[in-house]
């Protein structure tokens, strides 16, 4: 059953990460700009390492296994699930413990689980390391890097989650070219070896520094008074319509990611499919930039709105885009149209996907709340590119298409609900800040 947003102990938990830095004990102290961009590089390793490489090599390990790649990409979607399926328990850990811990513990396993596969003898163990990886990922992922922002800052979070987003969303760009680079010169074993170096040598040590400063700040706050202590975010849902609000939010950011899942695993193969030929390519490399220039956009313009604006229109952008491309196919211009839609209204629900539960149910029980909706929201995801492949063959890809986008257009409908569920409560929720 997922979380109502209650739990008066862990929000005192929360308020105390939030005191003055001057009241800490001797030892090193994070910024809280310095704790951004050392979380947004660990994410550029995390999901580059555990995550974009894998359609890089994936052709080279099916064939050193002796696979099928479509087998291979089976066991793929079936770790991305298994992700899912353990994001509530990770959830529930960083609320406990603190990100920082649990991220540190998820880098050591991330390097581990990365090590395992490299030296996997064939596909049944390398498909077990791959599962396990994805576990591990669950534990140092945006969700968990959403949680330790909001521990750290408090009511500054919201800003920071999209200067974290606008970093990370480096990672597809950095390494989708550094390991096509890396394939050229070594086999996947050692590239998947040096990838688990990276994990100990970068993204560990990050992290424990950032649970050093965790335990650090639940030192102070046993001597800081607590009328004292800032004010973190409160949720802004009643009583009466929480519940029902954190379904239709959860359903809202599944349907659409199972959507946008869809188009980014087939983005090439579909376009190809459409007759866009070498084209295809060229508009699928817009994706990525549209994604950083959208999250730049929203720091210097939605910050002051409620994060409901942002988050009608990036999901809605999605089946916009992908009704656009069904339309214009095989014009390349209708193709580039989709690609820079298709960016913005992801880079948008990025960001979203962590500011809007922490704008309508507070920081109470956040690492929680996260990782229900990610195990419905990676449930979907896992399957979609199955489902896809499976309509384009028996129905043809405009058809395909059309039952995608109305997929994502569902989604935006229960938003839609809850946007207007909230603001029948409470109409200020919705209105300009500040």
């Amino acid at each position: 059953m997922l979380l109502a947003g209650k739990g008066k102990g862990r929000r005192q938990r929360l308020l105390r990460l939030s005191v003055d830095q001057r009241s800490l004990p001797p030892g090193i102290v994070l910024s809280s700009t310095a704790l951004v961009w050392l979380l947004g590089l660990s994410q550029i390793f995390g999901y580059g390492t555990m995550y974009y490489s894998f359609s890089i090599l994936a052709a080279d390990i099916a064939g050193g296994l002796g696979w099928p790649v479509a087998w291979l990409w089976g066991s793929f979607s079936l770790a991305l699930l298994a992700g899912g399926l353990v994001a509530p328990l990770v959830g529930q850990r960083i609320d406990r413990h603190g990100a920082g811990l649990v991220m540190a513990v998820g880098s050591g396993l991330s390097a581990l689980t990365l090590l395992a596969a490299a030296m996997a003898p064939n596909a049944i163990v390398f498909s077990i390391a791959l599962v396990a990886m994805q576990v591990a990922s669950a534990m140092v992922f945006y969700d968990a890097a959403f949680a330790a922002l909001v521990q750290a800052t408090g009511s500054q979070a919201r800003l920071r989650i999209t200067h974290l987003t606008l970093i990370a969303g480096f990672a597809s760009t950095i390494f989708w070219p550094l390991t096509s680079w890396l394939h050229g010169v070594l086999g996947w074993r050692e590239i998947l070896l040096a990838f688990a170096l990276a994990n100990v040598a970068v993204c560990l040590p990050i992290h424990a520094v950032i649970a050093m400063q965790h335990r650090r700040l639940f030192a102070a706050s046993a001597v800081v008074p607590a009328d004292e202590l800032p004010v973190v975010d409160e949720e802004t849902v009643p009583a009466a319509l929480r519940r029902r609000v954190l379904w239709l939010v959860t359903i809202g950011f599944a349907l659409s990611g199972f959507a946008l899942s869809a188009m980014l695993t087939e983005m090439v193969p579909l376009l190809t499919a459409l007759g866009l030929g070498g084209s295809a390519l060229v508009a699928s490399t817009l994706f990525g930039p549209a994604q950083v220039l959208v999250r730049f956009v929203n720091m210097l313009i939605g910050l002051r709105r409620h994060p409901m604006l942002a988050t009608l229109i990036g999901l809605g952008m999605l089946p916009l885009a992908i009704l656009l491309l069904m339309a214009s196919a095989p014009l390349t211009l209708g193709a580039v149209a989709f690609a820079v839609l298709l960016g913005f209204g992801s880079g948008l629900k990025s960001i979203v996907q962590g500011t809007l539960p922490l704008a309508l149910f507070g920081s109470a029980s956040y690492g929680a709340r996260l990782g229900y909706m990610a195990m419905a929201r990676q449930g979907l995801a896992a399957v979609a590119p199955f489902v896809l492949a499976v309509l384009v063959d028996g129905a043809g890809p405009r058809w395909a298409l059309l039952a995608i986008s109305a997929v994502a257009a569902l989604g935006v409908c229960a938003m839609g609900l809850v946007a207007w569920l909230t603001s029948r409560s409470a109409p200020q929720s919705l209105a300009e800040e500040g």
